[in-house]
């Protein structure tokens, strides 16, 4: 197989900053929240901020072709205290934040639901906040709910391997019996007990919304306008391992704010896993229902399940209802509608995938993004973060049987890490919760402002962490 080729690098938030800044004015005159949020605007553009940007690596990069098919990598991935796409919704996130608290002074405790990416990528950015100078450790917090079944992906950092820092961003676990319930309990918080801790003047910031989002991915279609832009005579399929497409929506947003008059538009690939393939189900049934699912026979000699009268479902699997990875998790998300319309008007489609296929595409997945700089471990297993893996077999899987007809296919690499890289967070340094008042506690808890006791502590830009003198 001959080496890919690199197409283009860049800080997409830095390089694109004024541009974020105006998707955010246009989406804010629009925004309608019952709860506290800080507002629309960035910080003003320094050395701090373009520093505490430089995670939001973007790559293009074009893969060995499949079946004629041209093949190419938006590589999201480049942060490698995250590995995921996270990263840059996060980063405008925290940035937002940051420039309420230079406006006002008031202090921010960023509540967010998670199934692990998402944590990871904002507690990585607020420990940026922090070691770049933007704000202190008092003056922007988190607090994040992951289910408990997600501890093996929450990746341990700079917030929890200080004492001081860790007692000031708490993790939570839910330990209910469906995961997507942290959703349901911080939205209950929200409602009931968090005008206890706003009455101390600290404001709570529950970040769990598709406007908070979809901003930071405008920069995918503004990076593409430059680097890549589709040729109007070869139609373009846009792929991406999705739960609720939150970074579609935003790819395109930006391309209906950047795209040249004329442009053919973007069309869309929804790649699912078995466990909760709500989105592909809509696209093609209007619905969620059990009985659209293809049937599955078993073979007792494999023990695995076949299906072949449906081709947006896999061919094999060792469980029709697997879990391939834990954060795929949302059930009928609202996105849905608007997903569905979109591939509707525009073009596109939805596969599901199972572990058995990923694991069978591997070597062959494995080669393709090794020759592109893209590390992939030499076991299927070995991988934590499967978003990648799944976004190209479902690539691979819809061209053999014919899902995919577009010549051109963009694949969309919001995630991929394995056991080797990263620590996970001990289960010691998260706190179980089951109810709103469990979380209250768990917000009453963390120190108020200038009562860390002791030397105040921050992390480095390695990571690591260093004394802070008043």
């Amino acid at each position: 197989m001959g080496k890919a080729n690199q197409l283009a690098l860049v800080i997409a938030l830095a390089r694109y900053y004024d541009d974020i800044q105006c998707a955010l004015r246009l989406i804010g005159a629009h925004h309608r929240s019952t709860t506290f949020d800080p507002g629309f605007t960035l910080p003003v553009m320094d050395a701090r901020m373009a520093e505490f940007l430089a995670p939001s690596r973007m790559r293009l990069i074009e893969l060995e072709p499949y079946r004629d098919r041209r093949l190419l990598l938006l590589d999201l991935m480049g942060n490698p205290r995250t590995r995921t796409t996270k990263t840059f919704a996060s980063l405008v996130i925290v940035a937002r934040a940051v420039r309420f608290i230079q406006d006002t002074g008031q202090p921010i405790v960023i509540l967010t639901p998670t199934s692990a990416n998402k944590g990871t990528a904002l507690r990585d950015a607020v420990l940026r906040a922090i070691t770049c100078g933007l704000v202190t450790p008092d003056q922007l917090r988190i607090v994040t709910v992951a289910p408990a079944d997600s501890l093996p992906k929450l990746w341990s950092g700079g917030l929890d391997e200080d004492p001081d820092l860790a007692a000031r961003n708490p993790v939570a676990l839910y330990h209910g019996r469906d995961a997507a319930g942290v959703k349901e309990l911080v939205r209950w918080y929200m409602e009931t007990c968090a005008h206890e801790i706003e009455r101390t003047g600290v404001r709570v910031w529950h970040t769990m919304a598709l406007d908070n989002y979809r901003t930071g991915d405008v920069a995918r279609a503004y990076f593409e306008n430059e680097f890549g832009p589709p040729d109007p005579a070869v139609p373009r399929l846009h792929a991406h391992a999705v739960s609720s497409a939150f970074g579609l929506l935003g790819h395109n947003l930006g391309r209906e704010l950047v795209a040249p008059p004329g442009s053919p538009p973007s069309r869309y690939l929804l790649v699912q896993h078995l466990h909760t393939p709500d989105m592909v189900l809509s696209l093609y049934t209007d619905g969620v229902r059990d009985e659209d699912r293809p049937r599955y026979t078993r073979d007792p000699a494999t023990g695995l399940y076949h299906q072949s009268d449906n081709d947006h479902f896999p061919r094999v699997t060792a469980d029709p209802y697997e879990r391939l990875d834990s954060t795929f998790y949302t059930r009928r998300p609202v996105t849905s509608a608007e997903m569905n319309a979109l591939i509707r008007r525009q073009g596109g489609g939805g596969i599901v995938v199972s572990g058995h296929e990923c694991a069978q595409r591997h070597p062959d997945i494995r080669s393709r993004l090794l020759s592109a700089g893209v590390p992939f471990p030499s076991h299927f297993d070995d991988l934590r973060e499967r978003s990648l893996s799944m976004a190209m077999t479902g690539v691979l899987n819809g061209i053999d049987r014919g899902v995919i007809r577009e010549p051109e296919v963009l694949v969309h690499g919001s995630g991929s890490y394995s056991r080797d890289d990263f620590r996970p967070l001990p289960m010691a340094r998260t706190t179980p919760v089951r109810t709103a008042d469990d979380l209250a506690d768990v917000l009453r808890g963390m120190p108020r402002s200038g009562t860390g006791g002791g030397t105040p502590h921050v992390a480095a830009r390695d990571g690591s962490v260093v004394a802070r003198t008043r």
